[in-house]
Parts: structure tokens; C-alpha cells; sequence
């Protein structure tokens, strides 16, 4: 288990890495922003992953087998220290991966530059 869970978290350490990246580029450019919400789903998809993985490693059998449930049980055993951001994290990558509008998109870009990529640099820290 732990050589996964390395794995896991060197492919979300990698994730999070090409995201901050992007977040440096002109966030005027249609295409930019595009790359943007590509790199916060994949890097949103590679977080909540490696947090089951390292709850299952702990030997932590709550129901985390979802991103929500895996975001509320990481909560409970303080791998992250806001859920409700985690959760609203959630809500967004699912309108970016169901949809596509630019006010959104853009919308969601500055949630990601304001917020989320905090809470994205806090689990690092935390793995």
C-alpha cells in the first residue's frame, strides 16, 4: 500500500505543480483559461484520490468512496481542514466537467487563484 500511496501522491504533487504553472499565465487568454480548468479537475480528481488512498493507509474504513464522502471523511480525521471549501471544490469541478460556459469557467478560474489552490498547497503539506 504505501508504494501506491507514494505513487499517488508524486501523481498529485505533479498535478498540482503543472496547475500552479498555469495560474502564471495571462488569465486574459480564452485558451489559458481552458488549460486552467482542465489542470484544477485532473488536479481536484488526483487530490481526492491520494486523501482515500492515504485514509485507507491509516486503516481508516469510514465510507470514502466517493469524492464526497472521501472529502467529509478526510474532514473528520483533520487530513484537510475545510470541508466546506472541499466540498464547494467538488461542485465546481463538476460544473466545469458537465458543461461549458465562459462565465463560468472564468468565475471558476478566480475561485481556483483565490481559494482552492490553498487548500490544494495545505494537503501537500499534509501528505
Amino acid at each position: 500500500m504505501a508504494k501506491k500511496l507514494d505513487e499517488r501522491k508524486n501523481d498529485y504533487f505533479n498535478a498540482l505543480n503543472r496547475l500552479e504553472d498555469a495560474l502564471k499565465k495571462d488569465l486574459d487568454d480564452d485558451i489559458i483559461i481552458d488549460g486552467i480548468i482542465q489542470r484544477f479537475e485532473f488536479t481536484f480528481e488526483q487530490a481526492w484520490k491520494v486523501m482515500k488512498l492515504y485514509l485507507e493507509d491509516q486503516g481508516i474504513l469510514d465510507e470514502a468512496l466517493a469524492p464526497r464522502s472521501t472529502i467529509k471523511c478526510a474532514y473528520k480525521h483533520k487530513l484537510i481542514d475545510d470541508g466546506d471549501i472541499w466540498i464547494e471544490m467538488m461542485l465546481d469541478r463538476n460544473r466545469t466537467s458537465h458543461m461549458y460556459d465562459e462565465s463560468t469557467a472564468v468565475s471558476i478560474v478566480g475561485h481556483v487563484k483565490d481559494k482552492y489552490i490553498f487548500e490544494f498547497e495545505k494537503l501537500k503539506n499534509t501528505l
